[in-house]
């Protein structure tokens, strides 16, 4: 789950910056606060990718996905990638999940295989 969750958390890392240049450029809104906003969430993007082992990564990476699509108000086009990363984020944490079961499970008949043996 590790895996496919940071991929989609770094593609959120460009997308946001990206994003803040735009909003920069056509908001209206002072640069200091779009790039505030833009930093603070990037490197919570990127702290993501680090806690997702922890129990509340998954949780906050929601939050995430929220905002990222409530961004659309400021960019509209943030609106639809933000649904499509919601989407990647919904795929990452459901089948990462599934390929954790799927290793933890191959282990374990790995490891009966192995004292059979002996």
């Amino acid at each position: 789950m590790r895996t496919l969750c940071a991929a989609t958390l770094i593609g959120e890392f460009f997308v946001i910056g990206f994003a803040g240049l735009v909003a920069m450029q056509t908001s209206g809104l002072p640069t200091a606060t779009v790039w505030t906003v833009s930093g603070v969430t990037m490197v919570l993007s990127v702290l993501l990718c680090g806690m997702l082992s922890r129990p509340g990564a998954v949780p906050i990476g929601w939050a995430l996905q929220i905002g990222l699509i409530a961004s659309g108000f400021v960019v509209p086009v943030m609106f639809f990638l933000g649904a499509v990363f919601a989407a990647l984020w919904w795929a990452s944490v459901h089948f990462g999940r599934k390929v954790d079961q799927s290793k933890a499970r191959f282990a374990a008949q790995e490891r009966e295989e192995q004292a059979d043996a002996v």
